[in-house]
């Protein structure tokens, strides 16, 4: 399937018929993606307050309410139980099981956290004529632990997470202008260049996604990354946890062109 060119109504249907369980990186080009965090309601203000505290890599998009997964002001009519194509539930901050879908999952107490995606911003960087070789090549992006640290907030801290895309040394600049009008899709990079300098020792071994070769006229970029909240659960270890399968988002009603420049929701959906 023509999954850039489709729109979200109509591969969210697809992903919830069973039809497509693929990495989203490319889908619905134009429209914002997004990580999905679930938690119990008694640990949701703590997380609430670590993406205020680190609003980069974790840019809060919706919190739903307790036991609430429709009612979405990014994308009426969706159901975060079963419009994503993959699920991690965490126990412990183990991975428990990775599933299709949380209607057997899904507790009356949970809250669901909706976190921008660098995934968003690839149509924005691709109208500026900046190169994507994963796309491509048709992969998803590599992803990577790195030695920085979220500000903590209460119980919740841990790494944070980078997303690594090669970008042609002469369009560096202009990738950097493009998101960092996209606070909402994690803004500018955190890091260009030598890996080692965020404690990155492999590019070859990422911890989620797809390796990918550095080419000769190439520089690794790095850019905040929404799979962090993966990486402070396994830290903090709480009893459950749901997230999406990295690389595995959910795709909303919102055009990228909705949160040029906008820091802080309250955004208005397209209509379907």
């Amino acid at each position: 399937m023509n999954a850039a060119s489709m729109g979200p109504h109509e591969v969210r249907a697809r992903i919830r018929s069973g039809a497509w369980r693929g990495v989203t990186t490319g889908a619905c080009l134009g429209h914002v993606q997004a990580n999905l965090v679930v938690l119990p309601q008694q640990l949701a203000d703590e997380f609430d307050a670590l993406c205020a505290a680190n609003p980069q890599p974790l840019p809060l998009l919706e919190r739903t309410a307790p036991g609430d997964a429709a009612g979405l002001r990014v994308a009426p009519g969706a159901d975060l139980r079963t419009d994503l194509p993959r699920y991690h539930v965490l126990r412990n901050g183990v991975l428990d099981a990775e599933v299709d879908s949380l209607e057997e999952v899904w507790q009356d107490d949970f809250v669901a956290f909706l976190l921008g995606c660098s995934f968003s911003a690839e149509n924005q960087l691709l109208r500026a004529e900046v190169r994507l070789r994963h796309l491509e090549i048709g992969q998803g992006v590599p992803m990577f632990i790195t030695s920085l640290e979220c500000a903590p907030a209460a119980r919740f801290h841990g790494p944070v997470v980078v997303s690594m895309r090669p970008v042609a040394v002469e369009q560096v600049d202009r990738a950097i202008e493009v998101t960092a009008r996209l606070p909402l899709a994690h803004g500018a990079p955190l890091h260009v260049g030598d890996p080692g300098a965020i404690g990155i020792t492999d590019l070859g071994a990422p911890d989620w996604g797809d390796p990918i070769d550095i080419g000769p006229d190439e520089v690794p970029v790095f850019w905040a990354c929404g799979v962090t909240p993966q990486a402070v659960l396994r830290t903090v270890r709480p009893e459950l946890a749901v997230t999406h399968a990295p690389g595995h988002m959910f795709i909303t009603d919102l055009l990228d062109e909705e949160i040029v420049g906008r820091a802080v929701p309250g955004l208005s959906p397209t209509p379907p």
